[in-house]
């Protein structure tokens, strides 16, 4: 059936969504464990505390990249209110307001709203004024902190948003259509217009004749006045309600427990366009699902400033997931008489996970100048799995298989039948641990070094595959990070200096990967995909410098040096272009080795009695790779084979650097500010992801120019 770059055989794209991300995401220590919830947290905060490099031991499991805890700003002692609200391109509107302060004798609160809307961002390059992008959210936190005792104290913490924001269009950069050169593939190649090098322009699917609507002839086209148009205009409709209690009773000895309960409810109906394409080639007609998450945690520690501290806990998760997606393809390559013009592919997964784990820490002050510091965390994990693989009336994939109707599941069993839903769990466990040494040299400079092993749990691919090999579990990955570093306040707290080196060594590390099924009846697949062995090292290092007064000056520079030591083996070792690989040598994706920022704030008045205010940010990064090999990887030439002019390496991206401004004025105290300010003022085109999609390849560009007018007060 020939090979394709983007497996536009019958299936969805290999999804992982609930648990892709190597980092671990909190509000208030209660975890957002599936990337899809973290969204819409960081507003009203306190500050937010990131911890790199893998920290499974007392932030849970899925650490191997780091941790990040959202510290929402906490109820007051008396009254308070502010916010902001801010104008800006594209008819952008925005804003955050909270109100806080005392209701009852040891009973505090902090209410705090924030929320967004504007115009589509993008434009479409065959269609005048049609847009897409549109922004269109609200979100709220309601925080309870009370004082039951002097011992014993609770906090809530609610949280809740909802999302309409229109899912982001892809630019279109190449064609590769496989298998019969029929009248869909040459149409494809033929019809297909691509994005220039400018960060809006895009186009996608909005209302187009639905051919599983209708009657289709033998060659493929419609008999006339059968069909009805279906609409594919991108859209969604995202909510999540999350609940947070913690509780804290001293129990004397300077020993304390802490309970953490919470628990989310999130639910998400959309529509996304996945070719960059006004056909519809690689179009998520539905892409539906919820998460129930629970999670328990149990905390026993003693005081922070005694020679020997210690904790010890437990942490129990039940989560569930269910996704539901409907995938149309009716303009590509599968569209042809051999594969009974197929044109839907649907699935519906349910992943039931429990976890549970015990952890605890030690850290020992040997003398005023060295600590020691030892941690360890035991986990397991069992995730069950069921995976249906369907069609809808008209969608014919059915007729391949022989099932007993569209609806019902076609997915090859390891017996080589077909119809009931795949069924498997996966259950793993494993000891993470972090050992490390303090040295302080004075009060002002740290020297330390850590080794630590994580873990990034095991999970199941989300796709409508031909058999259940594609529907295998990736395993966990494991990561041993070596580090040292060091952190030095300077010249009486005008310099500060941090450096550190590190080298992470990976087992299994997880990817999207390719693979030929058993039989090969579709070609190239996506799948999720083990590389069982690959590192990544490198240093950073920050400073920021306050000269003269009112002067501050930051900057910070990373450098990655990643390599695959050994691919994946038979039948995952395919590239993006569908042929075997064996990606020894290569980057791992998306790790530029370069990456910076530098900041200049300067303000007239730093003693608090207000006055004007300016700043300049500038963010770069060097190339990176969107898959394996993407540096190396040249489309072979074809009939119907079509890359941009000026594009060779079609899953590069290339390096870029943004700068952002701000110019204001500050009243007394902070009571109030206005500010103008503009992002990406040099209209810098870039992209940071290249997808391949079906018989296509498409670029998700970053945002243009924007600017606008920030008004922020604050009352007591």
């Amino acid at each position: 059936m020939g090979q394709s770059f983007g497996a536009p055989r019958l299936r969805q794209r290999a999804r992982r969504r609930y648990r892709i991300s190597p980092m671990s995401v909190y509000i208030d220590q209660a975890p957002l464990p599936f990337p899809a919830l973290a969204s819409h947290s960081a507003y009203d905060l306190d500050r937010i505390e990131v911890l790199k490099g893998p920290q499974g031991t007392l932030f849970g499991q899925n650490s191997t990249g780091g941790a990040i805890n959202y510290i929402a700003a906490r109820p007051t002692e008396r009254f308070e209110a502010g916010g902001d609200i801010s104008f800006g391109r594209f008819n952008a509107i925005d804003g955050t307001a909270f109100v806080s302060g005392p209701i009852a004798e040891g009973l505090r609160a902090r209410l705090a709203v924030t929320g967004a809307n504007s115009d589509g961002w993008q434009y479409s390059i065959t269609r005048p004024g049609d847009r897409n992008g549109a922004t269109s959210y609200v979100a709220g936190r309601l925080l309870l902190d009370a004082d039951i005792s002097d011992t014993f104290k609770l906090s809530l913490n609610l949280n809740g948003w909802r999302d309409k924001s229109e899912p982001q269009a892809q630019q279109l950069i190449a064609i590769r259509t496989v298998g019969p050169a029929g009248a869909a593939a040459n149409f494809l190649a033929a019809s297909s217009v691509f994005a220039p090098d400018r960060a809006r322009a895009a186009d996608w699917s909005t209302l187009v004749t639905d051919p599983a609507t209708g009657t289709v002839n033998p060659d493929g086209s419609l008999v006339p006045g059968t069909a009805r148009p279906t609409v594919f205009d991108p859209r969604s409709n995202k909510r999540l309600l999350q609940a947070a209690l913690r509780a804290d009773l001293e129990l004397g000895a300077d020993v304390t427990l802490t309970a953490l309960t919470s628990y989310i409810d999130y639910d998400q109906d959309q529509r996304t366009d996945g070719d960059g394409n006004t056909l519809v080639t690689f179009d998520l007609q539905k892409g539906n699902g919820t998460i129930t998450s629970f999670n328990q945690e149990l905390r026993l520690a003693n005081g922070a400033t005694g020679t020997f501290r210690w904790l010890v806990g437990a942490n129990y998760e039940d989560s569930r997931t269910f996704e539901n997606q409907l995938l149309r393809y009716f303009h590509n390559s599968n569209y042809n008489p051999a594969l009974f013009y197929i044109n839907a592919s649907e699935v519906t997964n349910r992943q039931d996970i429990r976890n549970y784990a015990f952890f605890g820490s030690v850290e020992y002050d040997l003398s005023a100048q060295f600590t020691l510091k030892a941690a360890a965390r035991y986990t397991n994990s069992r995730i069950d799995d069921v995976n249906c693989g369907s069609t809808i009336p008209g969608g014919n994939v059915d007729k391949i298989f022989g099932t007993t109707s569209p609806s019902a599941c076609y997915t090859f069993t390891q017996a080589f039948t077909n119809g009931p839903p795949i069924v498997q769990r996966l259950s793993e466990d494993n000891i993470s641990w972090r050992a490390g040494i303090d040295y302080r040299a004075s009060d002002d400079v740290l020297v330390y070094v850590n080794v630590s092993r994580g873990y990034k749990a095991g999970s199941f691919p989300s796709l409508a595959a031909a058999s259940y090999i594609s529907l295998q579990p990736v395993v966990q990955e494991e990561v041993t990070a070596y580090e040292a570093g060091l952190k030095a306040t300077l010249a009486d707290h005008a310099v500060q200096f941090n450096a550190a080196g590190f080298y992470y060594d990976y087992r299994d590390k997880q990817i999207r990967g390719k693979l030929i099924e058993t039989p090969d009846i579709f070609g190239t697949l996506d799948t999720l995909a083990n590389v069982p062995k690959s590192r990544i090292y490198g240093f950073e290092t920050d400073v920021t410098l306050r000269p003269v007064p009112g002067l501050t000056i930051g900057g910070g520079v990373t450098y990655l040096n990643s390599r695959v030591q050994q691919g994946p083996p038979a039948p995952y070792n395919y590239n993006v272009l569908g042929l075997p690989d064996s990606f020894v040598g290569d980057d791992l994706p998306f790790t530029p080795k370069w990456s910076g920022v530098l900041n200049l704030d300067y303000r007239l008045n730093g003693d608090g009695s207000g006055g004007p205010f300016a700043g300049l940010t500038l963010n770069a990064r060097s190339a990176s790779d969107s898959a394996l090999g993407g540096s190396r990887l040249v489309f072979p030439a074809g009939p119907t084979t079509v890359v941009r002019p000026g594009v060779t390496y079609v899953f590069r991206n290339d390096g870029y650097a943004t700068v952002d401004a701000r110019l204001g004025y500050e009243g007394p105290d902070g009571a109030w500010r206005v500010m103008v300010w503009g992002k990406n003022i040099l209209n810098e085109y870039y992209w940071t992801a290249v997808i391949p999609s079906g018989d296509s390849a498409g670029r998700f560009a970053g945002k243009p120019a924007t600017y606008g007018v920030t008004l922020s007060f604050k009352t007591r």
